[in-house]
Order: structure tokens, then sequence, then C-alpha cells
């Protein structure tokens, strides 16, 4: 019988996921099906293990169920552990399942991608929630000179710094006081889908800054084109990220690493249309 993944969120008829994974098995000549499921609100748990029962291998896990993901695995790897949340679930040969969190390097990947080596470099991550959370450690982790947190609430920026401060230079600052430019700013925030930007200083923008927004659409979005207009030096979108994540949850589940290029190639062009 064919090996079966999945994709569990609510909602998601939106999902590029069982595109991609298709896509990665062609290219890599793996015999597997991956599908969308839309769990209930409140029958996550259930809707996974009632999957899990009929030859259910793995699964992508969005939103809203990340957390209660985290809460049902057996084993956590350290950076699902840290990120407070689950992506990519897998069943184990026991019937045991074993989180993971591939968001944060699906994002360092294509920073490496498009930017080549990461070392040494200043970074501000704009965010406190779980987007960023799933980020910090293999931003640190990849080699940058320092990491810097700003969140609306500055607290949070702060509770972030206190969890991650023993795996790397990492700092947090008032949202509204960040007096220096940066080499690359990430936008963890999904500010950009009702249009807005976050409150942060125009200085932090020279002409060598990298300016990269989680979020992606067929336009650029509000933060890379306020980015743009104060002379950023290039802006990036999370698309090649949203493919990274999915590629680091394939290569999981079935040792093989896909490459990210075509697939990203095709969801470009339609996403251009």
């Amino acid at each position: 019988m064919t090996e079966r993944y999945a994709v569990f969120g609510n909602p998601i008829g939106h999902s590029k996921s069982p595109k991609i994974h298709t896509m990665f098995a062609k290219e890599t000549g793996q015999s597997l099906s991956y599908e969308a499921i839309l769990a209930p609100i409140d029958a996550f748990e259930a809707s996974f293990k009632e999957f899990a029962a009929n030859e259910g291998y793995g699964a992508n896990v969005t939103v809203p169920f990340k957390e209660q993901a985290f809460s049902l695995c057996d084993e956590l790897s350290e950076q699902a552990q840290l990120a407070g949340a689950v992506n990519t679930l897998s069943v184990l040969a026991d019937g045991k399942i074993r989180g993971d969190n591939t968001d944060g390097l699906g994002l360092v990947a294509d920073l490496k991608r498009n930017l080549g080596d990461l070392c040494g470099l200043q970074v501000l991550l704009i965010g406190a929630g779980g987007a960023a959370r799933g980020s910090v450690l293999p931003l640190l982790h990849s080699g940058i000179a320092k990491l810097t947190i700003v969140n609306r609430t500055q607290a949070k920026a702060e509770a972030l710094v206190e969890i991650f401060t023993s795996y790397g230079d990492v700092t947090s600052l008032p949202i509204t006081h960040v007096g220096q430019s940066y080499d690359v700013i990430i936008n963890s925030t999904s500010s950009s889908l009702s249009g807005e930007v976050p409150n942060i200083s125009p200085d932090t923008i020279a002409p060598h800054t990298v300016c990269y927004d989680m979020m992606y659409g067929k336009q650029s979005t509000a933060f890379n084109l306020w980015a743009k207009s104060l002379g950023a030096g290039q802006t990036i979108d999370g698309l090649g990220m949203l493919v990274g994540q999915a590629a680091a949850s394939f290569s999981i589940w079935r040792k093989v690493t896909p490459s990210v290029e075509p697939v990203l190639a095709q969801l470009r062009s339609e996403l251009i249309g």
C-alpha cells in the first residue's frame, strides 16, 4: 500500500503542501500519496490518530494546530522543543509520534540560497510569536554574528531572548528605538496580510540591507515595498521559506533531500499567473 502523508489545518483549502510534496516525490522517485486534511478545530488529535491508524506515516501541521501537535508527541527534536510548536509529525515503527519544527530551517535555507554564507551578519528579527520562535535556533546555528529581536510588546521579545540566550548572541530592544542599520531584517509578523508595516525605525535600513518578509503574495508585500522605498539593497518574500520547510520535512520522512528550485519556480509562475 502507498505510504500516506498529509497536511492538517483549518482552513486548509489554500495549502500548497500537496502540490509541493507531490513534485518532491516525482523528482526523487518516491512512491507516496499526500493529501490536505481539514481537521475540526476541537478534534485535531483524534483526526491525526485516525490518519496514523490508516497507513499514515507523517504529516505537516499548519495553523491553528502547531501547539496541539506539540502536545501529542511522544518524542520531540530539540528545535521543536525550543520552538514550543511542531509542524512535522512522524509515525515511528513502534507507533510513537515524533515532532519536529522545520519552519526555521526553511527560512535559513532560503536566506542561504539568496545570500550565500550568513557568517558574521547582524540580523534583526521583527516579532516574537510562533514564527519568530521557530526561527531563532536555526538563525543562531547559521553563523550570524548577532540576532536582535524586537516586538510590539517588548516583554515577549525579552522572553524569547531568555529561552535562547545560551545558544548564541541574542538580545532584544524596544521596537521604536532600533537606531542602527542591519545586514538582514526579517519580518515574522503577519502585518503584510493587512497591508501594514511594523513600527520600526527607518534607520535600520541601509543600502546593503536585505529585507525578508515571511509572508508572500502575487505582488511585493507591504513590508518589502516599504523597505524598497527606504533604499534596501534586496527584498525577499517567504515563498522560498515555504518550499524550504517542506523540503526539510520530506527529508526527515524519506531520508532524501529534494531540490527546491524547480518547485519554487513552478509556484512562483503560478502565483504571478
